[in-house]
């Protein structure tokens, strides 16, 4: 029903992640969550939906590609190697990963000009194999909906280490579309 109600129209699906997403911060045993904040979270602040941040893009190679370790301390070695890179307009470009070892799978991280501004200051992540984030694609094209942009879990609480934003796929503009930063409720 999810993909169904994604490919007609996401904007219907967008909600249905929100909501998926509350309830697992809330009961999920894995939350990111603290488990002493869970009862008073109040769900999660997003930009509203903008149809304009849903792409469909070419996957063009990489023009150089390059694997990269990300030591995560104690959760081991994390190993990226860049598969693709993703024309979002005439100035901004994203690199596409695919995390060797690990979960696996396709690995989508950027950052933005929103950073530090109404969004976690590290960056967000758009596709993420490892947790099933796969919007699709259509034919030798994806789908790339920052709409559906969420920050990676170190933001929530400091037991999580997160890979962030390599320097490429940092865009000097503002995506105003996904996760806002997250402001956990005071104690």
């Amino acid at each position: 029903m999810y993909s169904t109600i994604r490919q007609l129209d996401p904007e219907p699906g967008w909600h249905v992640f929100k909501r998926q997403r509350d309830v697992l911060f809330r009961t999920h045993p894995q939350s990111p969550l603290p488990k002493p904040d869970r009862h008073q979270f109040g769900g999660l602040e997003y930009f509203p939906y903008d149809p304009q941040w849903r792409l469909i893009v070419p996957l063009e190679p990489p023009s150089s590609p390059s694997t990269t370790d990300i030591d995560l301390g104690s959760d081991g070695n994390f190993r990226l190697t860049e598969i693709g890179q993703v024309v979002i307009r005439s100035d901004a470009s994203l690199s596409l990963f695919w995390v060797e070892g690990y979960g696996g799978g396709l690995f989508l991280p950027f950052a933005d000009a929103t950073n530090n501004v109404t969004t976690y200051g590290g960056g967000r992540y758009l596709l993420d194999g490892i947790k099933g984030v796969d919007l699709g694609a259509q034919k030798e094209h994806l789908i790339l909906d920052f709409n559906f942009a969420y920050n990676p879990s170190c933001v929530y609480d400091e037991r999580w280490v997160c890979p962030l934003a390599p320097e490429q796929n940092r865009l000097p503009l503002s995506v105003n579309a996904g996760e806002q930063a997250y402001l956990p409720v005071p104690t």
